[in-house]
C-alpha cells in the first residue's frame, strides 16, 4: 500500500466515510481497482496537499462541479458535505455555488443551490433526535 492511498483512505474515512467501499461495491466488478485509484490519486494526492487549507480546496471543486453543470450533482452533494465537514457554512457555500452563476449559467446555479439544499436538509436530519 502506498503513503498516498494511505493518507487519502484516512482523509475519506474523516470526510465520506465509506466512500471507497461503496466504490468497491458500486464499480469494482467492472473497473477492478477503481475505488482505491480514486482515494489514492484524489484524496490522497490533491486533497492532502500542502499549499492549501482542506476548506479552500473544497470551495474550488464546489465551484467547479457547479459550473459543469446538473449532471455532476451526486459528486457535488459528497463534495457539499465533505465541505460541510472541512469547515465550510452553509452561507458560503451558497455563495460560491452562485458566484458559478456567472460562468456556468442560472441552470447550473439553480440544480447546485438545489442539490446543496437537499444535503442541508440530510444533515438536518441526521441531527434530529
Amino acid at each position: 500500500m502506498t503513503d498516498t492511498l494511505e493518507t487519502g483512505r484516512k482523509l475519506v474515512e474523516q470526510l465520506n466515510p465509506g466512500m471507497e467501499e461503496a466504490l468497491q461495491q458500486r464499480y469494482g466488478h467492472l473497473v477492478p481497482g477503481m475505488a482505491q485509484s480514486i482515494v489514492d490519486y484524489a484524496y490522497g494526492q490533491q486533497y492532502a496537499r500542502p499549499g492549501l487549507p482542506l476548506r479552500d480546496r473544497y470551495i474550488a471543486t464546489i465551484a467547479a462541479l457547479t459550473a459543469l453543470g446538473g449532471q455532476t450533482a451526486p459528486q457535488l452533494a459528497v463534495n457539499i458535505a465533505g465541505g460541510r465537514k472541512a469547515g465550510l457554512s452553509r452561507e458560503e457555500i451558497a455563495e460560491v455555488i452562485w458566484q458559478m452563476s456567472l460562468y456556468g449559467g442560472f441552470p447550473a446555479a439553480i440544480n447546485a443551490l438545489n442539490t446543496a439544499l437537499t444535503v442541508f436538509e440530510q444533515e438536518e436530519a441526521s441531527d434530529a433526535p
